[in-house]
């Protein structure tokens, strides 16, 4: 074998390692809410950022009732549609073992979605996890009143916490005093079902024995219909499981 020959030789082999340890993008994702996808079964958590809960609604800027985290969700449908998605990073989730916290990427694109949903204004900078990537997104989704920032909403925290009186109100159309009448819009005493997201959620105590803020019930189980007012709906398990509650007993 001449010099030529070794060199190509030896750099068609580079071209495959490369090829094999590069990051491949996935055949097709699931998108199950603003901030969560699955690429072949395994749920990933998009780092750094918070979407609003399918289940949550904000207000407009003309103060009336809108279903922004379905929105967060279909916008983020819309904009990967049938492309092809990477993942980046394998942490674990602290709260749902099974879920990855990672950086996603579309194929064709330069920005991350994380980076996308919040510069759109469908989701936030989430500290302490964002440790500052993507305030200055924030910042100009705000400025340009995008997404949820065109009217008036709360942290999705806020709402996973249930913390009504406590809950920060973000966006122009919030209202500076006697704020009340809003909070009791962005926190309901009964929910409405989102469009495909029939899972009862209920607070309960006795979850609290085994680390759960509450119970949610499946349309199978016994115990759904007897559960006339939840406290929050879910589109899934994964994100039911993902919020802190665990399966009604009454479910086979």
């Amino acid at each position: 074998m001449n010099r030529r020959e070794f060199i190509t030789l030896l750099g068609g082999a580079a071209s495959l390692f490369f090829i094999a340890v590069s990051p491949s993008f996935a055949v097709e994702a699931t998108i199950t809410d603003g901030d969560t996808l699955k690429l072949k079964g395994t749920p990933y958590r998009l780092d750094g950022i918070d979407a609003p809960e399918t289940d949550q609604v904000c207000l407009d800027e003309k103060g009336t009732q809108w279903t922004c985290g379905i929105e967060a969700r279909d916008q983020l449908k819309q904009f990967v549609g049938k492309r092809d998605v990477r993942c980046d990073g394998n942490k674990y989730d602290t709260v749902y073992r099974n879920r990855r916290i990672s950086i996603c990427w579309v194929e064709g694109e330069t920005v991350s979605l994380n980076q996308w949903l919040v510069r759109e204004g469908w989701a936030l900078n989430f500290e302490p996890y964002a440790k500052g990537r993507f305030k200055a997104d924030q910042d100009e989704a705000r400025k340009n009143r995008k997404g949820l920032w065109k009217g008036c909403f709360i942290e999705p925290q806020a709402l996973r916490l249930g913390s009504r009186i406590t809950a920060r109100l973000l966006g122009p159309s919030c209202p500076e005093r006697d704020d009340w009448k809003a909070r009791d819009i962005l926190f309901p005493d009964n929910p409405a079902m989102p469009p495909g997201c029939s899972i009862k959620g209920k607070l309960a105590v006795r979850a609290h024995i085994t680390g759960h803020r509450g119970i949610y019930h499946m349309e199978g189980c016994r115990s759904y219909a007897r559960t006339k007012t939840p406290d929050r709906w879910f589109c899934s398990e994964d994100e039911a499981q993902a919020a802190g509650f665990r399966k009604a007993l009454t479910c086979r």
